[in-house]
């Protein structure tokens, strides 16, 4: 009868016998590691203390702004150390194109003109500058914008040193001239603080002190953009069909390329792909980019913030593709009369006799008697 059996009921039997067995042992196991883990842990707690088990403490990359040691953007937004980078135009357009679309700051921060100078090499007029900039550090930015191989030799207790950005060569009449413009609207908006971008040459000076200045920019509801329609041959005749349907002759203005804009129209600037290849391929000379493609382009985008003048004094009396240019001898109490209280214009909807910050065309030879005239006339 046993050699009869049915050997798989027999392995059912065994494999019943040790299955419990199994069982057993690992609930054992379990019992034991729960037992001894909280065991160790107080000990390891009482003998070496809570923090050797914790995880290091991670420092926040952005410091909050009720730090009372951040009083300014630069822990958020990391300002260029140095001027000259090694950004193409298009990597640097693309990079100034980034922009918040929040317009209160989240920190603290103080506001600031940024002071553009397209120049051939040197400033002639830079002890006339430095003296305008004396004292208001924190409240303007400078760029020049140079013809290379120009080398600046400014000392490094000027306001100018080491403010050259990556220059490429700019000839009067030619699209360069405009791509220098950008140039230096894109390099100033690197840094969030500047909101407003004054356009100058080398042969420009300030009519008045820094304050006034600053305030007049600041406090003004329109950016200083001369645009208007010419219909004359300077004006529409210059005007290529080529340009629609981008820019309708409707559209077409005219104005000078000495300008303040605030940032939004700024970013207008350096984004734009959309109207600046139709000017770099149809308005060659007689037709002269610099004095039409700003004008149109930002009267497109943006009429109602222009004034639709510029804050730059310059003289036409004497006719020409130029306006006059000053020398030593022209520099009297007559003519900074006539700068600071020649016309009347408006400002914020108000008419004003306050209508030109700035003046060309002045030669170098005009700058000993500016300095000495400065103090009565220009306040500084």
């Amino acid at each position: 009868m046993v050699e009869s059996k049915d050997p798989l009921v027999v392995g059912r039997v065994n494999q019943a016998r040790i299955l419990p067995q199994r069982l057993l042992q690992l609930l054992m196991l379990f019992l034991f590691l729960c037992f001894t883990f909280p065991v160790a842990s107080i000990y390891m707690i009482k003998h070496f203390g809570f923090q050797s088990l914790a995880p290091a403490p991670v420092n926040p990359s952005l410091q909050p702004c009720n730090n009372e040691e951040s009083n300014n953007l630069e822990p958020w937004i990391k300002i260029p150390s140095k001027m000259l980078h090694t950004m193409s135009d298009k990597e640097l357009f693309w990079r100034a194109s980034l922009a918040s679309r929040i317009k209160e700051y989240p920190c603290k921060s103080v506001p600031k003109i940024a002071f553009m100078f397209l120049t051939k090499g040197q400033l002639p007029f830079a002890p006339l500058w430095e003296r305008f900039f004396k004292g208001q550090q924190g409240l303007y930015s400078i760029y020049i914008h140079s013809l290379p191989p120009f080398r600046a030799d400014y000392p490094p207790s000027s306001v100018f040193y080491k403010r050259h950005i990556p220059s490429q060569v700019a000839e009067w009449g030619e699209i360069s001239i405009t791509d220098a413009e950008r140039r230096l609207v894109a390099n100033a908006l690197l840094d969030i603080s500047n909101e407003w971008f004054v356009l100058l040459s080398e042969s420009c000076i300030p009519l008045y002190n820094f304050s006034i200045i600053y305030n007049y920019i600041m406090r003004s509801k329109h950016s200083f953009v001369s645009a208007f329609d010419d219909p004359g041959p300077h004006g529409r005749g210059r005007y290529n069909d080529n340009m629609e349907p981008e820019v309708n002759i409707t559209q077409w203005r005219k104005g000078s390329q000495w300008f303040e804009v605030n940032r939004k129209l700024a970013l207008y600037i350096v984004e734009d792909t959309k109207f600046y290849p139709k000017f770099a391929e149809f308005c060659k000379p007689a037709c002269y980019a610099d004095e039409h493609y700003f004008a149109s382009m930002l009267t497109i985008q943006a009429a109602n913030i222009l004034a639709n003048r510029s804050i730059t004094w310059v003289d036409w009396s004497r006719g020409g593709a130029h306006p006059v240019m000053f020398g030593k001898a022209d520099i009297t109490e007559e003519l900074m009369k006539r700068m600071l209280e020649g016309d009347m214009c408006s400002y914020n909807d108000r008419n004003t006799s306050m209508c030109y910050l700035f003046a060309r065309k002045f030669a170098p030879s005009a700058l000993e008697p500016l300095l000495l005239l400065a103090p009565k006339y220009l306040g500084f």
